[in-house]
């Protein structure tokens, strides 16, 4: 009877410990899965072509993912970050003829517009984020077939092609600005006010508010800088692809930065923000429709996966929330 006890309570600290484990380390763990199954499986797949494609495709999403993050940790949501890039795509082409750095200004101005409205809906009029933002993901790809009438425009200015096509120290350009701006993002959550108050809104906005926090501006300046992030993901992609199209720059990546967030680590219910989780759960992601590809499977397949390691990420950050 003892030794059956005891075995029972092994089991449930056993248990305790896989629920603790799997939401801060399980996307590593099915990252090294899937590189060991590459590995073995997969022919060139280690090779520094492939290794590059895989950032240069995944480093737009980290972008997102990141200020979708910031978002998230507030217990916020925003659906319109596609469409800011869309917007952002479609306003280069019109401003390269005033020079390229007018053209971006434009871009991420335009962007920064979008993520004040997104924050004035949800800080001043109250609207849930899921609402507020969905307004915007209608309308700001809707803005943006009209400012570009809904063609595909060339884009051939040699400095914005750089961002796209450029490298430095033999990774693309594209990495660099992943990475640093992934740096600046784990620093400001890590070691500024202004991550401490957004983690403290996420928590608990309204003993935030009652502690004298000023929950509106930190709400404002959170959708701003993940509408900005986004409209810089947006230009860079139109230097990646050489050429501006609204109608499919940032389709659905609203719903790939959230899934990075989420298999990252971070949960739904704010209060918490894992930077280097979200990086590894947009990689996973990635991963894993290149294997998919790799092995000629279809691309539903993939989405059904990426579906399962979802729900796994979500199950298990509420099994989390519910210790």
């Amino acid at each position: 009877m003892t030794t059956e006890v005891v075995a029972g309570a092994r089991a449930v600290v056993d248990q305790g410990r896989v629920r603790a484990w799997l939401p801060r380390y399980g996307v590593y763990a099915a990252i090294l899965v899937l590189v060991a199954y590459n590995l073995l499986f997969t022919p060139n797949f280690l090779t520094l072509s492939n290794l590059r494609i895989q950032l240069v495709q995944v480093a737009p999403v980290v972008i997102v993912a990141l200020g979708m993050a910031l978002v998230i940790g507030t217990e916020g949501i925003d659906l319109s970050v596609g469409s800011v890039m869309a917007l952002a795509a479609a306003l280069i082409p019109l401003y390269l003829g005033y020079g390229v750095i007018a053209a971006i200004l434009v871009s991420v101005l335009a962007g920064a517009a979008v993520g004040l409205v997104n924050g004035i809906l949800v800080a001043r009029v109250g609207l849930q984020p899921i609402v507020a933002t969905l307004a915007m993901f209608v309308g700001g790809r809707g803005l943006a077939l009209v400012i570009s009438d809904g063609q595909l425009k060339d884009v051939r200015n040699e400095s914005l092609l750089l961002l796209g096509s450029g490298d430095f120290l033999g990774i693309p350009l594209l990495v660099w600005i992943a990475a640093l701006l992934v740096a600046v993002v784990a620093f400001v959550v890590r070691r500024t006010v202004l991550g401490r108050r957004l983690l403290a809104i996420g928590g608990n906005r309204a003993a935030t508010e009652l502690a004298g926090v000023p929950v509106t501006r930190v709400l404002l300046t959170v959708y701003i800088v993940c509408a900005v992030l986004a409209a810089l993901a947006g230009l860079l992609a139109v230097a990646r692809i050489q050429s501006s199209d609204a109608s499919s720059v940032g389709m659905l990546i609203e719903l790939s930065a959230i899934t990075a967030v989420v298999v990252g680590g971070t949960p739904l219910t704010g209060g918490t923000i894992r930077v280097v989780g979200t990086v590894a759960g947009a990689l996973l992601m990635q991963l894993v429709v290149a294997t998919m590809i790799r092995h000629n499977l279809q691309p539903s397949t993939a989405e059904m996966v990426q579906a399962v390691i979802i729900l796994v990420a979500v199950f298990a950050a509420r099994e989390r929330k519910t210790r």
